[in-house]
Order: C-alpha cells, then sequence, then structure tokens
C-alpha cells in the first residue's frame, strides 16, 4: 500500500468555522460521511481517510460569495491543505477530479471555495504530457530563438476556404511562424474543415518551397466526438499539416487522452469556458491547478492572454498563467509553449518581458494588431518584432519607432 498523498490546496470561505469544515470535506470527501459507520474502522481509515494538513488564515469578508440563507456576518476565511491517500484515487483523472474537486462544491456550510492548487506524487509522471512542448515547437516552426510571431485568420468567421487561403499568404509573407484558425472556426457550413485544409496547405507548402520556411498552421478540429476529431486530424496530417487548435473544455479529458495517444500534431490548447470556472475570486478554480491537468494530457501550446487583453482578465493573473505554463510538474519536457494572447499588437511587448522573467521563450499573437495595422499586415508583424527587439535589448518602444516606420504607425494608432 502506498503512503503516497494528493495534496488539494482550497480557499474555503463560511460563516462557521473553518476548521470544522476542512475536517467535514477531508471525511465526505473519502471515507465518512453524516453519521459514525461501524465499517469505517481505523485499517479503512488509514487507507483511504483524506486528511487536513494545513490551514492558513486569510482576512474575514462582509458579503460572501454566494448567497448564504442565513445571511450573517462576518464570512471566515482560510487555505486549507487536503491530503487524499493516492491508495484512495490511483492516477486517473475521473477519480481525481470526482473526488477532490467535484463533490466539494455540494457541502453545505460553504459561501465560498475555489480550489487554488493540486500537487501530485510522482506517479502521475504516468501521463504523455506535451509530446513537441517549447523546444517541439521551436523545430517546427524553424525559430531557433527569439520570440515566435503569430497571427490568426480574421475576420474569424464568415470566410470561405478559398478567401481564407487568401488572407494565409498575405500573413506567409508579412514573416510570421505561426497562422491558427479562431476557436469558432471547426467545421461550419461555409468553410468545411476538408475544403479548408485543401485550400490552405498549399499555400504554406508553396510558401515553403520559395523561403524554405514551413509556417505552422493550426486547423480547429475539436469535435465531442473522438472519432471524429480523429479523422479531422488524420485529414490535417494527411495534407502536410503540422498543428491543430483544440478547444480543450469542449471536447474534455477523456476526447484529449484520446487525441493526444494518436496525434501527431502539434496540439494548441484555447481554453475558452474556463472562465466560467475562475472569474468570480470566490469560486471556481485557479488555473495554476487547472492547467496541470491539461498538461499532463498532452497539451503542446497553452493560451494564457496577456497584458493589457481585450478581456476581463487582469494583467497580474495573465503574469500567474504564464509563471504556471512554465513551471515544471515533474521535468522541464512537460512545460507548454505560452501563448500570449488577446489584443496584442506590441505595445505590450516591454512589460510582458519584464514581467514574464525576461524570457523569450513564448508565441506572441497578434490578429488584429496585425490585420489592422494601418500600413498593412506585413508592418504589423514588423512592429511587433521592432517591439520585441526592444524589448530585449531594453530600448523604449518610443525610442525605437524614431527609425522604425511601422512601429512608430503602431504606436500613433494603438497607444493610449
Amino acid at each position: 500500500m502506498s503512503n503516497k498523498s494528493i495534496r488539494v490546496t482550497y480557499r474555503l470561505e463560511t460563516p462557521g468555522s473553518v476548521e470544522a469544515l476542512a475536517a467535514k470535506i477531508a471525511s465526505d470527501q473519502s471515507t465518512g460521511t453524516f453519521t459514525e459507520l461501524p465499517g469505517e474502522t481505523a485499517e479503512v481509515q488509514a487507507r483511504c481517510a483524506a486528511r487536513v494538513e494545513q490551514i492558513t488564515p486569510l482576512p474575514d469578508v462582509q458579503t460572501p460569495s454566494f448567497p448564504d440563507p442565513a445571511g450573517h456576518g462576518p464570512y471566515n476565511r482560510a487555505d486549507v491543505v487536503i491530503a487524499y491517500p493516492l491508495e484512495a484515487i490511483g492516477t486517473d483523472i475521473a477519480a481525481l477530479v470526482t473526488i477532490t474537486i467535484g463533490g466539494v462544491f455540494a457541502v453545505r456550510g460553504l459561501t465560498g471555495v475555489r480550489v487554488m492548487d493540486i500537487d501530485l506524487p510522482s506517479e502521475w509522471a504516468c501521463y504523455p504530457g506535451p509530446q513537441f512542448g517549447i523546444e517541439g515547437s521551436r523545430r517546427l516552426m524553424g525559430v531557433p530563438d527569439g520570440p515566435m510571431i503569430a497571427s490568426i485568420i480574421k475576420p474569424s468567421l464568415g470566410l470561405l476556404p478559398q478567401e481564407a487561403a487568401a488572407v494565409i499568404k498575405q500573413l506567409c509573407d508579412a514573416g510570421v511562424d505561426f497562422i491558427k484558425d479562431d476557436e469558432k472556426l471547426m467545421s461550419p457550413g461555409y468553410s468545411p474543415l476538408e475544403e479548408r485544409v485543401k485550400a490552405i496547405m498549399p499555400v504554406i507548402n508553396n510558401h515553403q518551397q520559395r523561403t524554405g520556411k514551413k509556417v505552422m498552421y493550426a486547423f480547429g478540429i475539436s469535435s465531442a466526438d473522438p472519432d471524429v476529431m480523429m479523422r479531422n486530424h488524420d485529414l490535417v496530417m494527411e495534407h502536410g499539416g503540422n498543428a491543430a487548435v483544440i478547444n480543450i473544455n469542449s471536447i474534455g479529458y477523456g476526447a484529449m487522452s484520446f487525441l493526444r495517444k494518436r496525434s501527431g500534431l502539434c496540439l494548441h490548447a484555447h481554453r475558452n469556458g474556463w472562465d466560467i470556472l475562475t472569474r468570480h475570486p470566490g469560486l471556481g478554480m485557479e488555473f495554476r491547478a487547472y492547467q496541470k491537468i491539461w498538461r499532463l494530457l498532452g497539451v503542446d501550446q497553452f493560451q494564457v492572454n496577456g497584458i493589457r487583453a481585450k478581456y476581463w482578465e487582469p494583467d497580474d493573473s495573465f503574469v500567474r498563467s504564464f509563471g504556471d505554463v512554465m513551471t515544471p510538474i515533474f521535468s522541464q519536457n512537460d512545460r507548454a509553449l505560452p501563448v500570449v494572447c488577446s489584443g496584442q499588437w506590441g505595445g505590450q511587448a516591454v512589460e510582458t518581458y519584464e514581467r514574464t522573467g525576461r524570457t523569450l521563450d513564448l508565441m506572441y499573437l497578434g490578429g488584429g494588431g496585425i490585420h489592422g495595422h494601418p500600413m498593412g499586415p506585413a508592418s504589423g508583424v514588423a512592429a511587433i518584432r521592432q517591439a520585441w527587439d526592444a524589448a530585449r535589448d531594453g530600448v523604449g518602444l518610443e525610442a525605437k519607432a524614431m527609425d522604425h516606420p511601422e512601429l512608430a504607425a503602431a504606436l500613433a494608432k494603438w497607444q493610449n
């Protein structure tokens, strides 16, 4: 019998005792229930009972995270570490989520609960992890150093396959390293995946023949049916593609596992739907916990928003997410390539560089920031590269723009 544990950190909130509530969660989610049980012997508890290992008090709050019928504060808060015996969960993700996450949110007496982190023992290294990750992404794109500059089809929806191919040619000629389907683009009636692949891959291949560079293109292959998704995968592979966009929350853990075991593509994860889990600070899940599961399952590239993103997420949250993706779980090889995205145009490059540890191991994804550049897409790509050169060289953007008209035009259009 293993004596190892899976440790989950929860941020608990309750009008009552945090200590009592933590003990109740540990009991309810392992061997116990609402009453004493004759079969819950010391031997059973030793084998499978969860236990509270640490309680770190936090400041009380006056307003509950979700409604309290009794309506009386203050509400006590603490970060609580509960250890679940590996013997009780094993190395199955469905068991992990069911036992340590799913049932916890149903416990009576809570006015807030958030999964902050999951610490997994070495037995969990049995999962395949990224097939390509950071180094493999660089190799496939032919970018040995510096940030990987990426773009996306715009408009996001509505282009016919040949119209999309024309946009792809513009972006290839502009000098990007990576292009992707929008996450909303899978196989709609106006642009079935097969027709899109047949229209776009000749553009990618012709560009490679002319220049020697194969731009990585990630097609949207997601489907709720794993067999359909694998057929989509095979279609991309047959036509010389090397990457796919995966809407991880839409396909689920099982489908991701199914895909990774059979995949020859670099898997670019879009986390749409994660906001449902995390947007309320007193509920849901931190990205730190969430992303570990997907990385173990095989995500190669992980979108994490960016500085001054167009969405709700604060900059500090982005910085934490970037660091989470870059932090090994068991080894350097299980890191995913962080994809900085959402309203990026180059003006955020210096701050991104400084706040993410001055690393260039990242993909920098500009959509409107490339397509919408006043001098055209090629100048949009140039402006972003110039901004990252300024970041790396410790030069201010305004100083760099003095003799770089592309960056100057971007600053004039988008800098507040």
